[in-house]
């Protein structure tokens, strides 16, 4: 029985991908890496942040989800920001019809001159996180689709 973890998204299956590791045995998050090169711009106002694939996708329990967090390195040498603060990745994403659950960080940079990441950069870290719900809460809904889909 799967209970919370890793796997290849659909697509990456050959692309040579590193699950995420912790590094220590004290560290909370597992660090994701690039699926693949990219260049983020420099932030110019009214451009959507640049979205960087991992290649992986998680599985967990209905009442825990996956909190992306930027490496506490980024902004300082890279200038690297995460455009939602944080990311939340829900139970119900793994495996959904539109892109099987690809696990993606959503960046800023706030540096003048273009950021090159290259496939296998450490680029964020994940933590599983167990959460509660309040009381009368009656949510039914079924995810129909992958990232960014919750509000449709």
């Amino acid at each position: 029985m799967k209970i919370r973890g890793f796997e290849i998204a659909k697509g990456y299956e050959d692309k040579n991908i590193n699950l995420p590791i912790r590094k220590t045995k004290s560290s909370a998050g597992y660090d994701f890496e690039a699926a693949e090169d990219c260049v983020i711009e420099p932030f110019k106002h009214g451009v959507k942040p640049t979205l960087v694939k991992t290649g992986i996708k998680a599985y967990m329990q209905d009442d825990e989800y996956l909190m992306l967090c930027n490496r506490s390195s980024n902004p300082g040498k890279r200038g690297l920001v995460l455009s939602n603060g944080v990311g939340i990745v829900d139970a119900d994403y793994y495996g959904n019809d539109d892109n099987d659950g690809l696990i993606m960080f959503s960046f800023y940079n706030i540096k003048e001159e273009p950021v090159e990441i290259k496939k296998g950069d450490t680029i964020g870290q994940g933590i599983f996180v167990k959460y509660n719900i309040a009381d009368l809460d009656d949510a039914t809904g079924a995810r129909t689709g992958g990232f960014g889909s919750t509000d449709k």
